[in-house]
């Protein structure tokens, strides 16, 4: 066990964990934050997507020992009320079906639209790519991220 200093939606955290812990364990088992998911656990799906840096990362194999002071977001920190225009556009596209897979995508889409504010439709799928829906609203999913990157 050792102590790391994280940056977890602007607020600095203490935990006491095994270095090789995934960034997503401790975001769920020790600071509670829920709305990162576990899907694959071989970051294959998407589910467990926060912001590290500015940047979509999968948190599940992402050891806790490499992300120390670096500046985490994750679904809870992206809006105080949820008003974030992905989340807005999400809604307004009647996006989620189950919603497992909504907190990872919608954290994929925001990255992408930080770096790229008018991303073209091919731009939209590569990013995407790799996010995985069960429900299948790729479709829906696409215009969301239109919708957003125009408001």
């Amino acid at each position: 066990m050792a102590y790391f200093k994280l940056n977890v939606n602007g607020k600095q955290q203490t935990v006491d964990v095994d270095p090789a812990t995934p960034v997503l364990w401790v975001l769920r088992d020790h600071l509670n934050l829920v709305g990162t998911k576990f899907g694959c656990g071989i970051a294959q799906c998407g589910a467990c997507t926060i912001h590290l840096e500015g940047k979509a990362t999968r948190s599940c194999i992402l050891p806790v020992s490499s992300v120390e002071n670096k500046e985490i977001v994750t679904i809870e920190g992206l809006s105080e009320n949820g008003d974030h225009p992905v989340q807005k556009a999400w809604l307004e596209h009647d996006v989620a079906q189950c919603g497992y897979c909504q907190a990872g995508q919608i954290m994929t889409a925001s990255a992408l639209l930080m770096s790229n504010t008018k991303p073209t439709d091919e731009e939209i799928e590569n990013a995407m790519n790799g996010n995985i829906c069960r429900c299948a609203t790729y479709l829906r999913i696409k215009a969301a991220v239109k919708t957003a990157a125009n408001s």
